[in-house]
């Protein structure tokens, strides 16, 4: 865990060993490194948490769900540990574009008025 980020991505996780480490490693690879990544294991029964557990990252947070809830509620699970005053969900098959995290912070940092962005 990192002191003080300025983004939260929050990412369930259920059976992604397929897309994970891409999904994972499109985060961590950003341009910009203020940000903690929030994974939730929605009771995966693939290889998905061992792929988590490979990481050594400080900006990654990991939480298991004691039973299987869905996507909706993996992802306002981690929506509630979030602690930055920005919170993006990322989905564990998507890539993102190395910039993604800056060029959103900047825009929501120069429009106050923005609730959302997708």
């Amino acid at each position: 865990m990192i002191d003080d980020p300025h983004i939260s991505v929050v990412m369930p996780v259920y059976n992604s060993e397929k897309f994970l480490k891409k999904a994972i490693d499109s985060i961590l690879n950003q341009t910009y490194a203020q940000f903690e990544l929030i994974l939730v294991n929605d009771c995966s029964t693939d290889n998905s948490e061992k792929i988590i557990y490979s990481y050594s990252d400080p900006r990654i947070v990991y939480y298991k769900l004691e039973q299987n809830m869905g996507v909706v509620e993996a992802s306002n699970f981690g929506l509630q540990h979030a602690l930055a005053l920005y919170t993006c969900i990322m989905h564990s098959d998507d890539i993102a574009a190395p910039a993604r995290l800056a060029e959103q912070k900047k825009w929501l940092d120069d429009h106050k008025k923005t609730a959302a962005i997708a």
